[in-house]
């Protein structure tokens, strides 16, 4: 009997590795969660599955045999909302040979649900045109839905930040209302009786005298002390509108700080309802509080402009800037309620540098939300460099 060949044991030592490969591939694919797949677009636009790995009956509730000889089930699987995004990513990948990354859901008729599937895979093309790609399905409804839900929750404390931004508004109206009507009356009654009061003094009685002048300077005082706290609530200009509200607090600034301040306005009607208007104009007084604060400027700029797709504020200052230290302080309460009541507007609120130093604060609000009431604003919307906190 002869000795086998060469030839025939090389044969047999190759098999036997391929076996072993095999048998890791099954090994690490079996472990795997998710769907290990092929697929392939053919240059003349039909689908094949070469390869679809046992987790198919689980995640898409169809044996990969059936799913293998009717590849074209899988997009019947997507939800018809989904299904175009689905398509253009696919061609996406195909035309410049980029990973091709997708999640949307699919309808399982096995089990009557709805699921989440998210699909990586690469793309390699072929000799004949088609492109075929190795990838792996997954089921990420449950870290899907906690993510909707997580939003959900976040647009309900917008909701109640708005909510309560609005009753903390009307109620530095009423306040301010009281203040200057019973109050200020008052004092104005008490002014009144203490000159009658000095009118019926003689020069005889010199300390009478310098007591009602003493009141008289004091109800002036607390007059004036009224009308600045009141101011402080609730400007009255802003019934006249934001240009007006803004233009006057540029002014008291400038008069308050020694910092020059000048504002603009490419309109007078900016189009904001009275919540809208409120919102920014806090907003500005927070950035112009802060630049006395910290910023150590001399000059500030405040600018308002109605564009054709947003409505822009941008405050400027000429400070010592952001320092890399300040951003992203836990306590910045200031600068993050500023970023919440531009989310509540439905805008950005983004910080950045002045091209001459400083600091420059800018909130854009589209064109379409400056009409609505102030609400929560929509999943999309969001709010630039938020951890920035130079200033608070």
């Amino acid at each position: 009997m002869s000795a086998p060949s060469p030839s025939h044991s090389t044969s047999q030592a190759l098999v036997a590795e391929l076996e072993q490969v095999r048998a890791r591939f099954a090994a690490i694919v079996s472990n795997t969660p998710g769907l290990v797949y092929q697929f392939v677009l053919h240059s003349g636009g039909q689908v094949s599955f070469p390869y679809l790995s046992d987790g198919c009956q689980a995640l898409l509730g169809l044996p990969a045999a059936e799913l293998h000889a009717q590849p074209q089930r899988f997009v019947a699987l997507i939800l018809p909302e989904d299904r175009q995004s689905y398509l253009d990513a696919m061609q996406a990948s195909a035309a410049a040979l980029w990973s091709w990354n997708w999640e949307g859901r699919i309808w399982v008729e096995a089990w009557k649900d709805v699921k989440w599937i998210n699909l990586r895979s690469t793309p390699h093309p072929l000799p004949d045109g088609a492109v075929r790609w190795d990838g792996i399905m997954t089921n990420i409804t449950d870290s899907k839905l906690e993510q909707l839900e997580v939003r959900h929750s976040r647009a309900r404390l917008a909701e109640l930040s708005a909510h309560t931004d609005r009753v903390k508004e009307q109620e530095r109206t009423r306040i301010a209302r009281e203040i200057h009507d019973e109050l200020g009356g008052n004092l104005t009654a008490i002014k009144m009786a203490v000159a009658m009061l000095a009118a019926r003094l003689d020069d005889s009685e010199p300390a009478l005298r310098e007591k009602t002048d003493y009141v008289d300077a004091l109800v002036d005082r607390t007059i004036d002390a009224i009308h600045r706290i009141s101011l402080d609530l609730r400007p009255p200009l802003l019934d006249l509108g934001l240009v007006a509200a803004l233009e006057w607090q540029a002014r008291e600034f400038d008069k308050q700080t020694g910092i020059a301040t000048s504002f603009s306005a490419n309109q007078r009607d900016i189009g904001l309802n009275t919540d809208q208007a409120t919102a920014l104009f806090r907003i500005a007084q927070e950035a112009l509080t802060n630049i006395a604060k910290h910023a150590h400027a001399s000059k500030v700029t405040v600018r308002l402009a109605r564009l054709r797709h947003h409505i822009s504020l941008k405050i400027s200052d000429n400070g010592a800037g952001i320092a890399a230290a300040d951003r992203g302080k836990p306590a910045s309460f200031g600068l993050r309620g500023m970023a919440e009541r531009a989310r509540a507007l439905g805008g950005t609120l983004t910080l950045s540098h002045a091209s001459g130093g400083g600091t420059v604060v800018a909130i854009k609000i589209k064109q379409d939300t400056v009409h609505d009431s102030l609400m929560p604003p929509p999943a999309a919307a969001t709010i630039a460099e938020e951890n920035i906190s130079a200033t608070k």
